[in-house]
């Protein structure tokens, strides 16, 4: 573990874990929803198989390291939903609406407050 937390201290190192975690945990959602709504037979079990490892794998990665939970869990919620939005709209055809725009604007202000603020 000490070679992990050698590694993340590496400017960006966190940052780019993180998009790695939510990446993971994204195409793990996607992979039910297609299991779920959009296919049958092998083929839907194929994407439960595929959420079930995809989602481990993101379980493992978010917990590897050693950090502040709660700030980091407030910085991920941040990339996770730029990631959620990017993927909904490349895999899912689905576009993004004004409410969900200024309510992620929120979430992007919030995330910016619990990793910028010193107090």
């Amino acid at each position: 573990m000490r070679f992990l937390d050698e590694i993340l201290a590496v400017p960006g190192t966190m940052f780019v874990l993180l998009v790695v975690a939510a990446t993971l945990e994204v195409l793990g959602d996607a992979f039910f929803q297609s299991a779920v709504h959009r296919s049958s037979g092998l083929w839907r079990w194929l994407f439960l198989a595929a959420g079930g490892g995809t989602l481990s794998l993101y379980g493992l990665v978010v917990n590897l390291p050693r950090w502040d939970f709660g700030k980091l869990l407030g910085v991920y919620v941040v990339v996770f939903f730029v990631v959620a939005q990017i993927v909904a709209k490349v895999r899912f055809n689905q576009p993004t609406s004004l409410p969900t725009l200024v309510g992620g604007s929120m979430i992007m202000v919030g995330g910016a407050v619990i990793a910028f603020w010193k107090g």
